[in-house]
């Protein structure tokens, strides 16, 4: 199959970029910025539903935050995805990373305690902008900023492998549990370093952002 000829957009490289990225992200979220998940939403609603039941509504709106930026970050990313598909200058999906890297710059400088609740509106917006642009990799479906989907996806793939003897489904789950273990990595990363640098650790993220950005200008001009 051709499957593991793509654009690069649907590299593992790009792929494990952003999982390692997306990873951190949970961990510094959760670890500096109030016990808050940025990435995949259950979490907070889990936390939300919880918060409510307890009669604790004031609390219960510090979820609702994320959750609501999450659904715009993913609004903005359509509307540049169809505003700008058909640039010739930058890919969409490098106005999506250049947005991502201006944002946690911001994020970095936002004091903590006092700034985490911005800080959350801010990643959770960018996770689904990153969540939403990044959705292949080599033709299959996957998520950079969640592990869930992917678990389910390699684990149906090694049924094929071992039950079907399809050896296309071993090189797909080869792909969807590599980029968990790096998801995974990302986060145990997140855990070490933000405890000691505090804030301004997510800037370790933007230069793992930069260098998608940078493979994707390579791949175009190569292109061109």
């Amino acid at each position: 199959m051709g499957q593991w000829k793509n654009q690069m957009s649907e590299s593992f490289r790009i792929g494990a970029l952003l999982a390692f990225a997306g990873g951190f992200f949970d961990s510094y979220t959760y670890i500096a910025r109030g016990g808050v998940f940025a990435n995949a939403q259950t979490g907070n609603m889990i936390l939300l539903a919880n918060r409510l039941v307890q009669g604790q509504f004031v609390h219960a709106l510090y979820y609702l935050i994320p959750i609501s930026a999450f659904v715009c970050g993913i609004f903005l990313d359509e509307y540049i995805k169809q505003r700008f598909y058909q640039t010739h200058k930058l890919h969409w999906r490098q106005i999506v990373l250049f947005i991502e890297n201006v944002v946690l710059l911001i994020v970095a400088f936002l004091p903590l305690g006092k700034g985490n609740v911005l800080a959350n509106v801010l990643i959770s917006f960018i996770c689904a902008m990153q969540a939403h642009s990044f959705r292949t990799l080599h033709g299959l479906p996957y998520a950079t900023t969640m592990c869930t989907g992917n678990l389910r996806s390699g684990t149906n793939q090694l049924v094929h492998l071992v039950f079907h003897k399809n050896s296309d489904a071993g090189k797909n789950a080869f792909l969807y549990f590599a980029i968990i273990f790096v998801f995974i990595t990302g986060a145990g990363t997140g855990a070490i370093i933000t405890p000691i640098i505090g804030a301004k650790s997510v800037l370790f993220c933007c230069i793992l952002l930069g260098l998608a950005f940078v493979m994707l200008s390579l791949e175009r001009k190569s292109l061109e």
